[in-house]
């Protein structure tokens, strides 16, 4: 028919100027299939089957490799500190300028304090240690240690970190901003961050070692936080029950 006879070379017209565009489609599918299987063998690092050569410490490890930076900005750690996460974090060792001080206590651990702050030594029942801040009392930074048993040798006993934080959370009516762990010399850290429902900021911090669970506790008001967390940052970073 006339009608027929006049599409026909309408299609033969346009269908060239489309070429271009189906190649490109053609092409980016096969670009795609290739990535696809150069990704295939790096899921082996998240295998739970008893073959699998990597750890879990392993597996975070690489997952926090990618993620670890946004995390922490996320958290409100400071820059200058952040550094990709890897299985041995170096303890902080930074004075602050003369803000902090070392400490080494005589029972086998070691960290650095607020200079001039007001010490405490031991509360039965409450803590170990504390450092208070000469004006403000609610600005202070707690040690304690309870023992447990000896075939306990790492706060992940406790559980995954995330799960332990939000129990935590849950117990003292707070809301969890953050949820991280480390290990340094051989030690694993659990850190948690906390915004408290009567106004207070906290930071807690635990670890296993020597037959002991050590909680290191760091709070302020929370109007106070910003000016604080630099500082409970690098206290938190630098303790270390031993001292070797």
């Amino acid at each position: 028919t006339p009608t027929s006879k006049a599409t026909t070379p309408q299609l033969l017209i346009f269908l060239p100027s489309f070429y271009p565009y189906i190649v490109l489609i053609i092409t980016m599918v096969r670009s795609l299939i290739c990535l696809l299987a150069a990704l295939a063998p790096s899921t082996a690092a998240f295998s739970t089957s008893d073959n699998a050569a990597v750890s879990r410490r392993e597996s975070f490890s690489k997952t926090a490799s990618l993620f670890g930076g946004a995390a922490a900005v996320v958290a409100g750690l400071p820059a200058p500190s952040l550094a990709v996460v890897t299985d041995e974090t170096p303890i902080v060792s930074t004075r602050m300028g003369g803000l902090l001080e070392k400490y080494q206590d005589s029972r086998g651990w070691k960290i650095l304090a607020p200079s001039g702050w007001n010490k405490f030594d031991g509360e039965v029942g409450a803590y170990d240690i504390k450092w208070q801040d000469l004006v403000d009392p609610s600005e202070n930074i707690k040690l304690s240690s309870t023992p447990v048993k000896s075939t306990t040798t790492s706060v992940d006993i406790l559980g995954p970190v995330e799960d332990v934080g939000a129990s935590l959370a849950a117990k003292r009516n707070a809301k969890l901003i953050a949820a991280l762990e480390r290990q340094t010399d051989g030690v694993l850290f659990y850190t948690f961050d906390f915004a408290l429902d009567d106004g207070t900021h906290q930071w807690l911090q635990l670890c296993v070692n020597k037959g002991k669970i050590w909680s290191l506790d760091a709070s302020c008001k929370e109007k106070k936080y910003a000016k604080r967390k630099e500082l409970y940052y690098n206290v938190l970073g630098s303790f270390m029950p031993k001292l070797a």
